[in-house]
């Protein structure tokens, strides 16, 4: 069984966090069964950006992240205390850890910015939040990311992504990554998608 350890942030988009449970809760229940996904945040409740409170399954002090086979971030909003949490050196010590032990990590829009405060993406291919009002991907490139113009950017086990809309691509890609193509057909195809 594959674990995935979804890293949950103060002022998380939960709409974002969402693609990663349902996608790899489809796979556990009626995939190829091989994936589990834990919820994971710095404390025992955790509010997203429009103030709705979740309890992770467990706290970062209490985790093992050698136990974990990949890494899940959604992004959030700093209006809601996104980076407090992000760029926290406990939330920063766990992508070092996956990044070094050459574990996939996914992150969605804005997450990439912690991979990137990180130091993960230095001359590495990235991508963040990109719409034309945002001054996001200049954030992104100031942490010496190769950014890129584009909704996912997948550079060897990192990939990001440009907004909240890609997030069903960045699971399964994550997914594949973790199973086959042949399994994230299989889970697209029962969750409705066109394959």
């Amino acid at each position: 069984m594959k674990k995935i350890l979804l890293l949950l942030a103060d002022g998380f988009e939960a709409a974002e966090a969402s693609v990663f449970t349902d996608v790899f809760g489809w796979n556990k229940w009626e995939g190829d069964r091989s994936t589990e996904l834990v919820t994971v945040g710095l404390r025992e409740q955790v509010k997203c950006t429009w103030n709705f409170t979740i309890i992770p399954e467990r706290v970062i002090s209490d985790i093992d992240v050698e136990e974990f086979d990949a890494l899940a971030i959604p992004g959030g909003f700093e209006e809601a205390g996104f980076y407090n949490d992000a760029f926290d050196e406990r939330f920063l010590g766990v992508i070092r850890y996956f990044h070094a032990s050459q574990k996939p990590i996914a992150s969605i829009c804005v997450a990439s910015l912690a991979l990137g405060k990180s130091g993960i993406l230095q001359d590495r291919k990235a991508t963040t939040y990109s719409h034309p009002t945002s001054h996001r991907q200049d954030q992104l490139q100031s942490f010496g990311a190769n950014v890129q113009n584009v909704p996912i950017v997948h550079d060897g086990h990192i990939i990001t992504s440009s907004n909240p809309a890609t997030g069903f691509n960045v699971a399964f890609l994550l997914l594949e990554q973790l199973t086959s193509e042949a399994n994230v057909k299989r889970v697209k195809d029962l969750m409705g998608f066109e394959i």
